[in-house]
């Protein structure tokens, strides 16, 4: 009798291993006290995670889970996907809609498959997977969900939102026990479709993979993209928002990211007065995604919030350091966990330039310009206030559909500020008079951790070591001088990390370093090479060719291009052969 339960024992552990595909050696002994197998996607029963886990080339070892939301989270109760109104809920069950025609796999990231899946790069090939990131098939353990959200677009309350054209079509713990959630954008029609097709079109998808993929090795968060598919379904979109409506080819990208909880999933609950929902979204989203709040203390609400502020204030100045316009700036934009999310009609400035429009690859948009020098001076001397942080960088507008000019690149720290008072607005209702005041002190501290981030990085950007009082007048010198010589942003400080300190000094700039040539054309672009060499000379223990070193790991543009699989020849390829020459 007790062989047969010591086989029993041993069959039950077996199972454990193959099902979470890893070996858990170490808790072996603890089987006598083990009750029955786990779900889908739950490996280790104490550590929560398994360290061994292997990838796989098939999705028949692969599973997502879905419990995690719908155990906590309520689910809208009625079950038909029809566009309408929804009270009571933070979910609605939605499935994927199938395209009609053949799906074809354009491009798979093999970083995010067998880094943050699990899956060999090799399972791009098999049907399964290609249904699966298609919208074409449910896995085991998928419950697909649309989420309910507001939000405040373009300045004003624009009531329910929601996922329009996305599903969440699970959540998958992986080997290193990170929770990432996977949505499919494109995939058709939910109950917060409002008067869209629920389908992205494929030069949209194309432009979301490769920029989340972009941004993340920029070192910049973000969620990030597992796949492209693009189909013959006829998709009509008009551009330009012109009248000019077009027949494109619809495509769906699966996303992935440790939540999609923004700050339009807080709004829409204040707003309809659903406080005890609200209250427990935030200790769901604070319980998974904000270890260091402690869940018992009375003032958690208020940690979170003051924890969002400083990560939001750190996300835009990193967007600020690499020029990258997000473009749609909507609170239903704004990621609770300060990722960039939702990549629409973003932009990378390039040259500055106060008076000429140029039309570029879609990704740029606009030429930009700086704001004069004596603002510039102003902004450095006078404290922050809201409205008139960040005055320079303003005028490029990635989003041609943003007449009034909201979302430009130099107002997105004020855009900041702005969704942060909202998502305080939001957070009201469940804090008392005390809490409030703190709140807002809180929100107040957002200008100051945005201008101390924005100078550290740009320090970083020229080299420099430590610091100086000097560093602020030294950073807007040099970007009045892009001003004045429309020098390309991105690559004259890419060029100042590869030219020496003898070049500089004697004012040789090599004809290969074209955006330096341009800045070299300025009268007093002597007098800022002579105030920067003394800088350097500063930096404790530093060589030139210490600092070259440094500043070109930092400039190189990102090294993302091996890490995305372009499966099959394609008119896409010609995007997939664009260079994205980021600082």
């Amino acid at each position: 009798m007790s062989g047969c339960h010591g086989v029993a024992q041993l069959l039950t552990w077996v199972v454990l291993i193959c099902q979470a595909g890893c070996c858990l050696l170490d808790s072996i002994g603890a089987a006598g006290s083990f009750r029955g197998i786990p779900v889908s996607n739950k490996s280790n029963l104490d550590q929560g995670y398994c360290e061994r886990k292997r990838k796989t080339n098939s999705l028949s070892m692969w599973s997502l889970s879905s419990e995690s939301l719908i155990d906590t989270l309520p689910v809208d109760t009625i079950p038909e996907n029809s566009i309408r109104k929804v009270r009571d809920c933070i979910f609605s069950v939605a499935y994927p809609t199938p395209f009609i025609s053949r799906v074809l796999l354009v491009a798979v990231s093999k970083d995010v498959l067998e880094g943050i899946l699990d899956l060999d790069v090799s399972v791009k090939q098999t049907d399964d997977f290609l249904q699966l990131v298609s919208g074409g098939k449910v896995v085991l353990g998928s419950v697909p969900l649309a989420h309910r959200y507001g939000g405040h677009q373009f300045g004003s309350w624009a009531g329910q939102l929601g996922d329009g054209r996305a599903h969440l079509i699970g959540v998958y713990t992986n080997r290193y026990g990170e929770r990432w959630e996977l949505q499919l954008k494109g995939s058709g029609k939910t109950p917060y479709s409002r008067n869209g097709d629920g389908r992205a079109v494929l030069r949209s998808s194309v432009r979301e993979f490769l920029c989340s993929e972009a941004m993340h090795y920029l070192g910049i968060p973000t969620s990030r993209a597992a796949s492209l598919v693009v189909s013959n379904d006829d998709v009509w979109r008009d551009q330009f928002y012109n009248g000019s409506v077009k027949k494109e080819r619809g495509a769906v990208v699966l996303r992935v990211a440790k939540s999609w909880f923004r700050i339009g999933s807080l709004e829409i609950l204040a707003h309809s007065g659903e406080l005890d929902l609200q209250r427990t979204l935030l200790d769901f989203v604070i319980q998974e995604h904000f270890p260091s709040v402690n869940m018992n203390d009375s003032n958690r609400y208020l940690d979170f919030f003051s924890k969002v502020v400083l990560e939001t204030a750190n996300l835009i100045a990193l967007w600020m350091s690499v020029g990258f316009a997000h473009g749609v700036c909507n609170t239903d934009n704004f990621s609770l966990l300060s990722i960039t999310i939702d990549y629409g009609p973003f932009g990378f400035m390039e040259s500055y330039d106060p008076n000429t429009e140029q039309q570029s690859w879609p990704c740029s948009g606009q030429e930009v310009h700086a704001a004069s020098f004596l603002r510039l001076m102003l902004w450095l001397c006078l404290p922050f206030a809201p409205g008139s942080i960040m005055p320079f960088m303003k005028d490029f507008v990635p989003n041609t559909s943003d007449d009034e000019r909201r979302y430009k690149i130099g107002n997105q720290a004020n855009v900041g500020m702005f969704n942060l008072n909202k998502l305080l607005q939001a957070l009201k209702p469940v804090l008392d008079r005390r809490q409030k005041h703190l709140a807002f002190q809180i929100l107040e501290g957002y200008s100051e951790h945005y201008y101390s981030r924005f100078t550290e990085l740009f320090r970083a950007k020229l080299g420099l070591l430590g610091e100086s009082e000097d560093d602020n007048y030294l950073i807007a010198f040099l970007l009045k001088l892009m001003e004045d010589t429309k020098a390309d942003f991105t690559m004259a400080f890419r060029q100042l990390s590869e030219i020496t300190q003898d070049q500089l000094k004697e004012l040789r700039v090599p004809q290969e370093f074209w955006a330096l040539q341009d800045l070299a054309k300025h009268k007093f672009f002597s007098d800022w090479v002579t105030i920067y060499l003394l800088r350097l000379g500063r930096n404790m223990g530093d060589s030139d060719s210490t600092r070259r070193k440094r500043m070109t790991a930092r400039a190189r543009s990102p090294s993302y291009g091996s890490g995305l699989q372009l499966v099959r020849n394609s008119p896409t390829e010609l995007f997939f052969h664009w260079r994205m020459q980021i600082c």
